[in-house]
């Protein structure tokens, strides 16, 4: 077997993975270059209604539930 390092077959995987790794940040680069990212507006949540939503959602669980289907009285 020949020393790797005396036969260049190093360098040529050094190389390679230069390469490889050159080609990936490239790619990165032209990605995000092309992006155009339209500024995103802040969202606020508004803290006045929250009061009467928890007074309708307990009043939505105290009304009766009514199931669109019904299990069937006997198994096949």
């Amino acid at each position: 077997m020949q020393n790797p390092f005396e036969s260049g077959q190093i360098k040529n995987y050094v190389l390679l993975y230069t390469s490889v790794v050159v080609i990936m940040v490239l790619f990165f680069i032209a990605s995000t270059l092309f992006n155009e990212v339209d500024e995103i507006e802040k969202k606020k949540f508004s803290t006045e209604n929250n009061n009467s939503q928890a007074i309708n959602l307990e009043e939505d669980q105290n009304k009766t539930f009514t199931p669109k289907f019904q299990l069937m009285e006997s198994t096949y």
